[in-house]
C-alpha cells in the first residue's frame, strides 16, 4: 500500500455551498459545515470531530484554537486519565463554557465517559441536551470475553437493562455509545453484531475502534456495513505496534491512519456506502495516558493533518 510519507501534508476540505438544507432529521447543530455541503450535493465526507484526549492533560482553552485547523468543528471532550477537559464544564459553567466554544467558533459533538459506566449517564445525558452534544461514548458491561450462543444471551441482558438510559438518550437527542474494547463484553466482531441487532431503534448505538478487533480489512468493512446506522461513532485508528508500552514516538504513532499497515480504503469506501454521518475521530493513545501525542499542540495538530490528508485521498 502507499502511504504519505511521515512528513506532514497539509490540506483543507472543500467547502461547497449547500444546495439545499439537509431532510430526515439531521443534527445539523453538531456537523462539520465540510459535511453538510457534501451532503447536499450527494458526495460523502466524514464528520471530522477533534478528541481532546489527543492534546493530552492540556487545557481546553489549548485545544480549541486547533479544533478547526485540524479539518474540525466540533469536540470530543475527555475525562482522566486521558485528559481532563470534560472538566472544563463543570468548572466554568454552562454559559462561560459556551462562551469559550463560541469564541474559538467551535461546537460539542459529545462526551467521553468510561468513568462513569454505562449505567450511572442520567446528568451527563442532561448536561448533553443542555449543551447541544449528540454522542455519549462509555463502555459494556457484563461477562468479559465470551463468545458465540453465551455472548449473545449476555448481550441481550445488556441492552435490557441498557433500555431506560437508551430511552432517556433518545428523548435528549443523544446517542449513547458503547465502544468495543479488549476485556470487556462487547469486544469480538460478532458481539458487535449481537449489540447492532439487539439495540433499540433510537438511544443505543456503538462506538467503533478497529484498533481492538483483527486487523483485517474485509472483516472490518463488512463489520461497517452490518452496523449501518447503529454506528454512532467511528475512530480511525488502528494497532500498529500497540498502545500499552511504551514504545519510540515513530512506533507509537503507527496507530494513527497512513503510518501503520492497515490499508483503510475499504473501511472508508464501506463508511461511505451507508453514509455515516456521526463523529469521526482520527485516534490513537500516547504512552503514558494524560500526555499529548506530540510535543506541542501544534504538532498534534499537524499529525491529524498529515492523518486526514491519507483519508481524504481515499475518498472516491
Amino acid at each position: 500500500m502507499n502511504r504519505p510519507s511521515s512528513s506532514v501534508v497539509a490540506t483543507h476540505l472543500t467547502r461547497r455551498e449547500a444546495c439545499r438544507i439537509l431532510a430526515g432529521g439531521f443534527a445539523l447543530a453538531w456537523l462539520n459545515p465540510a459535511r453538510i455541503a457534501a451532503q447536499s450535493t450527494g458526495d460523502w465526507r466524514p464528520n471530522y470531530v477533534l478528541a481532546s484526549c489527543m492534546y493530552g492533560s492540556l487545557p481546553l482553552a489549548d485545544i480549541l484554537p486547533e479544533v478547526r485547523k485540524g479539518g474540525a468543528s466540533t469536540v470530543d471532550l475527555w475525562p482522566p486519565v486521558h485528559g481532563d477537559q470534560r472538566k472544563a464544564i463543570d468548572e466554568l459553567g454552562f454559559e462561560a463554557f459556551e462562551s469559550l466554544l463560541a469564541k474559538f467558533d467551535v461546537r460539542l459533538a459529545g462526551t467521553t465517559r468510561y468513568d462513569l459506566g454505562p449505567f450511572r449517564l442520567a446528568d451527563e445525558i442532561a448536561v448533553l441536551k443542555r449543551l447541544g452534544g449528540r454522542t455519549l461514548v462509555t463502555g459494556s458491561a457484563g461477562p468479559k470475553n465470551i463468545a458465540g450462543e453465551e455472548a449473545k444471551t449476555a448481550v441481550r441482558d445488556f441492552v435490557e437493562k441498557m433500555k431506560p438510559t437508551a430511552d432517556m438518550a433518545a428523548e435528549a437527542g443523544v446517542t449513547v455509545a458503547i465502544e468495543n474494547h479488549g476485556n470487556a463484553l462487547i469486544y469480538s466482531p460478532d458481539s458487535i453484531r449481537y449489540l447492532a441487532d439487539l439495540a433499540p431503534a433510537a438511544g443505543l448505538g456503538i462506538a467503533l475502534a478497529p484498533y481492538h478487533l483483527p486487523q483485517d480489512t474485509q472483516l472490518l468493512a463488512d463489520l461497517i456495513e452490518h452496523l449501518g446506522d447503529k454506528l454512532a461513532v467511528f475512530y480511525a485508528w488502528q494497532h500498529g505496534d500497540g498502545c500499552m508500552t511504551k514504545l519510540p514516538k515513530e512506533q507509537e504513532l503507527k496507530q494513527m491512519p497512513g503510518r501503520g499497515p492497515l490499508d483503510f480504503a475499504p473501511l472508508m469506501a464501506a463508511l461511505e456506502n451507508i453514509r455515516f454521518s456521526g463523529p469521526f475521530e482520527i485516534f490513537m493513545h500516547p504512552v503514558p495516558r494524560g500526555i499529548p501525542i506530540l510535543s506541542t499542540p501544534e504538532e498534534c495538530t499537524a499529525e491529524i493533518n498529515r492523518a486526514r490528508a491519507y483519508l481524504n485521498a481515499l475518498l472516491s
